[in-house]
């Protein structure tokens, strides 16, 4: 659930009995009784061209004696909702907490009070929640999206006239991106675009919900932005995050990172993987790379999250982390821009198709194996190939 701009924090949590209120629409609390419980109600109305704001809705349910008001969407998804409108009496205050739900858990809940339910309903700040219009990742198997997270909810930024106005979306959240990588530049012209990027990918704060759990990597990448620790880094990361393919015929995997000590002096590297349990992770610092390995436990199949921690001079740096394990595998052999491609499959299969995709300009090459027959691709483009 999401609290409604407008809603003030709870000194405690409110615990009372859950009831169902339609559209919470003063003709819809007539019958039965709503003194002293949490009110749920459906966004919007069942008449065609009937508009119920939110605030009506707050005002019908504490003029019967509700405690709270949650509101959940009439539509597939959660909805951000606001109390202050233009539309709404000039001398309105909300009297009672508002919060909006998903259509799905709204239906849920609906189902369930049924019988008589009651909840705890508490509200507290939090503002490192992921927003539901937020792009989720990946968009490939062979890179980590998004990168990082940034704020932007209810930004409070300019309008035409001098005016001011809280604005959501992620076209206020690249501006604070934008603006981090150009504090960097600032203090450091020579910067390159990959050093930026690890900077400000490796320096983030963990996102988590309410009660601790960390949001996946799909949801917010490495992190929110920290510009501070950006900015104080003394460690380049290359690259930023990893990626680690396994199989039961290929059980570890050995990734390096590039450590670059923007002092000139990198000293000792401390290093552990936070996540997945069944994960074992091992490393060895070697100069200016540190070399990583991962190993999972052969029945273990799957995606599996998590994040190397590495410590530099009292300082936290965070690389996300992706681990691939499949039942097959691809083993490719490159001779004279010919790539050989073998399959290894521990059960029995009859085809499978193979794409070879150019980095860069996105140009793809595919053919098909089967068991009795192998198959080979020309690359002929230079560059890094998936």
């Amino acid at each position: 659930v999401l609290p409604m701009i407008g809603t003030a924090l709870l000194d405690e949590p409110i615990i009372e009995e859950i009831v169902f209120g339609k559209f919470g629409r003063e003709r819809d609390l007539v019958e039965g009784s709503f003194s002293n419980t949490i009110v749920l109600v459906e966004r919007g109305s069942d008449v065609k061209d009937e508009i119920v704001y939110f605030s009506e809705k707050e005002n019908n349910v504490a003029n019967v004696g509700g405690k709270a008001l949650v509101v959940y969407n009439n539509q597939k998804g959660i909805f951000l909702g606001e109390l202050f409108h233009q539309f709404a009496p000039p001398d309105y205050r909300p009297r009672i907490p508002v919060l909006s739900m998903s259509n799905e858990d709204g239906e849920f809940l609906k189902n369930i009070i049924q019988n008589r339910t009651t909840a705890t309903l508490n509200v507290f700040y939090n503002p490192d929640f992921v927003a539901y219009f937020s792009s989720r990742g990946p968009v490939s198997p062979f890179y980590i999206k998004p990168d990082l997270v940034a704020p932007g909810v209810f930004i409070n930024t300019t309008l035409t006239d001098a005016k001011y106005n809280l604005t959501s979306g992620t076209s206020f959240a690249a501006p604070h991106v934008s603006g981090a990588a150009a504090l960097l530049l600032q203090k450091n012209q020579d910067f390159t675009p990959k050093e930026v990027k690890s900077l400000l990918v490796t320096t983030t704060d963990f996102v988590t919900d309410a009660y601790e759990n960390k949001f996946p990597i799909e949801t917010s990448g490495s992190g929110r932005l920290n510009i501070t620790r950006a900015f104080e880094a003394n460690l380049v990361i290359l690259p930023p995050a990893l990626i680690y393919n396994l199989s039961t015929e290929k059980e570890t995997a050995r990734e390096d990172l590039k450590l670059k000590a923007l002092d000139g002096s990198l000293g000792k590297i401390n290093a552990e993987f936070v996540g997945a349990d069944d994960v074992n992770f091992d490393y060895k610092q070697q100069g200016n790379v540190l070399e990583t390995t991962v190993s999972l436990p052969s029945e273990s199949l799957g995606e599996f999250q998590g994040t190397i921690v590495i410590e530099n001079k009292n300082v936290e740096y965070h690389v996300p982390v992706v681990i691939h394990k499949t039942k097959g595998s691809v083993n490719v052999f490159e001779e004279d821009g010919k790539l050989d491609f073998e399959v290894l499959y521990p059960e029995e299969w009859s085809y499978a198709k193979i794409s070879v995709i150019n980095k860069d300009s996105g140009k793809t090459y595919t053919t098909s194996v089967t068991p009795k027959k192998d198959s080979s691709i020309s690359v002929t483009e230079k560059g890094e190939y998936w």
